[in-house]
């Protein structure tokens, strides 16, 4: 039995393939300027790669921004029951799941059956996202992927005033005007990102344990800046972008055993 889960995102898109009850495939990929396009060549890419076609899957589960972009899943998911999913089947004492993505961030509540009890979701502006993170390390000039490690070198931070995003690029000029090193401004954006995630978090309410899902939960200078802030351990699984996708394929393989059982 081959079930898949499709996790299309405005920045990234991620597929991951269960056969039977092992995992099989995950492959990550931009999303670029069309969901529905990103979503279709990466599901072709897959099944050329492991030499199987539409007709060899059981079923099929779409989640995230461009869920509904796509003819290939046979139903839909919202991407917060998929990052409960995904989150509580690596890790079942997990309670709260803290997911940063590249558009939006969502803190969910998590039951003992891996179904999410209650979330709060951050979708109506860039403030601690990954694309928030994007901007501020152009002016930097750093790169994304080195964010974290810079952050860290700084043994002190300078305040960030403003989540907003344009603001806080302006701000940002002003403080490399002024010689401000960039690791303490890089620090002070981890801490901002941090302040702004953990608000959200006590919003729901805190309950261990947590994990952080998302392709920021690459970056270990947020991850730092989130423990200091939430004071707890806070886990992240060895491939965070992948979670809503294993979600989604662990939500299809359920799908699919129903319609054989």
């Amino acid at each position: 039995m081959y079930t898949a889960g499709i996790d299309i995102g405005s920045v990234s898109t991620e597929i991951v393939v269960l056969k039977d009850e092992s995992f099989l495939k995950s492959i990550i990929t931009s999303t670029g300027n069309s969901s529905k396009r990103a979503a279709e060549e990466l599901f072709e890419r897959t099944c050329r790669e492991n030499g199987l076609g539409r007709d060899d899957f059981d079923f099929i589960v779409t989640t995230g921004y461009g869920r509904k972009s796509t003819g290939i899943g046979d139903m839909v998911v919202t991407e917060l029951s998929c990052h409960a999913r995904g989150a509580w089947h690596l890790d079942s004492g997990v309670r709260t799941v803290i997911d940063i993505g590249g558009q939006d961030s969502k803190v969910i509540k998590v039951d003992k059956e891996g179904r999410g009890l209650d979330f709060v979701m951050n979708d109506k502006c860039a403030a601690g996202t990954g694309r928030f993170l994007e901007v501020m390390a152009r002016a930097l000039e750093v790169g994304v992927e080195d964010m974290g490690d810079v952050a860290l070198s700084a043994e002190e931070s300078v305040a960030i005033s403003s989540m907003c995003t344009v603001f806080a690029e302006s701000e940002i000029v002003s403080l490399i005007a002024e010689g401000c090193p960039v690791e303490k401004i890089m620090r002070g954006l981890m801490d901002s990102v941090a302040t702004r995630v953990s608000s959200m978090v006590h919003r729901v309410g805190l309950e261990q344990k947590v994990m952080l899902t998302g392709g920021v939960a690459k970056n270990r200078g947020v991850l730092q800046a989130m423990r200091e802030k939430l004071e707890t351990d806070i886990t992240v699984s060895e491939e965070p972008q992948i979670v809503g996708a294993l979600g989604a394929a662990l939500i299809a393989r359920d799908e699919a055993l129903k319609t054989t059982s």
